[in-house]
């Protein structure tokens, strides 16, 4: 009877020891804090994703911004002939996109052969902050876009730009995400929004669909469909 207590007590204490290993080896997997709250190991592996404030942004931009602008410094050069237009470029602060390169991106459009200088009847020339303009082109959040639009009396329900006077609206959202006729073709877009709504400027009201399979015209509202048309971006193609 001896000999089975003292074989009992040692499997006890083997016991024991086992969960006092266990639980020691499960601090150091997942050790507490002072409160015994359990503490998330913050290393990663080489194959864990790093996850940026940038990737957890929504894609299409912030819905709202501060309604507050930054005008891109610089002049850019004078493009085409004929009536010379003066313009700066402002990017809404909060949007995450610089002034410098939004404007790089609309001096582009607008300097192409297949834009508005192909006829030789209007020019463009981009200036700085402070200088003489005759239309601004802004990149604004959608909830920008709206109050601006709306002051003129244009409903943009969040997701379209607008030509409101002197102002070239453009919606954040769709600078970067486009329409679905764009899909993988961003830049294409980016190229038709600013036509389009520098046409308005221009004095250009919305055109249909000449035909199925013919290229839809700029100033179509393509955003609202194609009508059988293919996507084009110029208003010289």
């Amino acid at each position: 009877m001896t000999d089975q207590v003292r074989a009992f007590g040692l499997a006890l204490s083997a016991l024991v020891l086992l969960a006092f290993l266990g639980y020691a080896a499960g601090r150091a997997r997942n050790p507490e804090s002072a409160s015994g709250v359990p503490v998330v190991e913050t290393t990663r592996s080489a194959t864990t994703p790093v996850v940026t404030a940038a990737a957890r942004k929504p894609p299409g931009g912030p819905k709202s911004g501060t309604g507050k602008f930054v005008i891109a410094p610089g002049d850019g050069p004078v493009v085409g002939r004929g009536l010379i237009h003066s313009y700066q470029v402002a990017v809404e602060t909060g949007t995450g996109l610089a002034a410098a390169d939004f404007a790089t991106a609309v001096d582009v459009t607008l300097a192409d052969p297949r834009s508005w200088t192909a006829r030789g009847r209007w020019g463009f020339h981009r200036v700085g902050p402070g200088e003489p303009h005759d239309f601004v082109v802004r990149l604004a959040t959608p909830a920008t876009v709206d109050k601006i639009c709306g002051a003129a009396g244009i409903q943009t329900s969040g997701e379209v730009s607008c030509r409101a006077g002197g102002n070239v609206v453009i919606n954040l959202r769709r600078w970067l995400l486009a329409i679905p006729p764009y899909a993988g073709h961003l830049r294409d877009y980016q190229h038709l929004v600013v036509n389009h709504e520098v046409g308005h400027f221009l004095g250009f009201g919305h055109a249909g669909c000449p035909g199925r399979g013919r290229p839809a015209p700029a100033m179509m509202p393509q955003y609202f469909g194609l009508d059988g048309c293919t996507p084009n971006a110029w208003p010289y193609p």
